[in-house]
C-alpha cells in the first residue's frame, strides 16, 4: 500500500531539493527516504529505481530550464538573445547546482525524444537563425554554444576562477561578446 502523500511528483521535488544541497550524484532512493522518515522500500510503490528517479529529476530540470530559456529570450535578438540564452542557463545553474547538473543526465533515446531537451535544441536553433548559418555550421554553432556555456558554468562552479583578480563577469560578458562576433562574421 502507497504511503500517504508521498506521490512520484513529490519524491521527485524532493530529489530535486537533495540534488542542488548535496549534489546529484547523492541523490538516491534511500537518501529521498530519509527526507520522508520512511523505509526506502515506501518509495517504490512510487519510482521504480534511483535510476528512474534520477530520470525523473533530470526530466524535471529540463523543463524547468527550458522554461526559464524560452521566458528569457522571448522578444530578444541577436547579442542580446544569445546573453540572455546563456545568462538563463548561468543563472539556473547557480541557484540549482544539483538540477543542472541532473539536466545533462544521460536518458535513454525515447525518454530524451520526449523531454524538455528537445525544446532546449529548437530554441538554440532559432536562436541561430538570427546568424544566418547554414549547416553543417549551425550543427557547430550549435554545440560550440552548449560546450562554452556549460565549461564554463562548470569552472565557475568548481572554483576555477579564483586565482585571479579579474572578475568573472568581465570574463563571461568578454566571451559573450567573442561568440556574438564570431557567429555575425563567420558566413557559411
Amino acid at each position: 500500500m502507497a504511503r500517504a502523500g508521498l506521490t512520484p511528483e513529490r519524491l521527485t521535488r524532493a530529489g530535486a531539493e537533495l540534488a542542488d544541497e548535496a549534489g546529484f550524484e547523492q541523490v538516491t532512493v534511500s537518501a529521498v527516504a530519509r527526507r520522508f522518515d520512511v523505509k526506502a522500500a515506501s518509495l517504490y510503490a512510487h519510482v521504480k529505481s534511483t535510476e528512474d528517479l534520477r530520470t525523473r529529476i533530470a526530466l524535471l530540470a529540463l523543463e524547468e530550464l527550458a522554461d526559464r530559456v524560452a521566458d528569457s529570450i522571448a522578444g530578444r535578438a541577436g547579442r542580446e538573445a544569445l546573453a540572455a540564452f546563456a545568462a538563463a542557463y548561468r543563472d539556473y545553474a547557480r541557484a540549482h547546482p544539483g538540477r543542472y547538473a541532473a539536466a545533462r543526465y544521460r536518458l535513454d533515446p525515447a525518454t530524451a525524444a520526449a523531454s524538455a531537451g528537445v525544446r532546449h535544441a529548437q530554441m538554440t536553433r532559432a536562436l541561430l537563425r538570427g546568424y544566418d548559418l547554414a549547416e553543417p555550421e549551425q550543427t557547430h554553432a550549435v554545440r560550440m554554444l552548449g560546450g562554452l556555456v556549460h565549461g564554463f558554468v562548470e569552472l565557475e562552479a568548481a572554483g576555477g576562477f579564483a586565482h585571479t583578480a579579474v572578475d568573472p563577469q568581465a570574463s563571461w560578458d568578454w566571451t559573450v561578446d567573442a561568440l556574438d562576433a564570431m557567429l555575425r562574421t563567420h558566413l557559411s
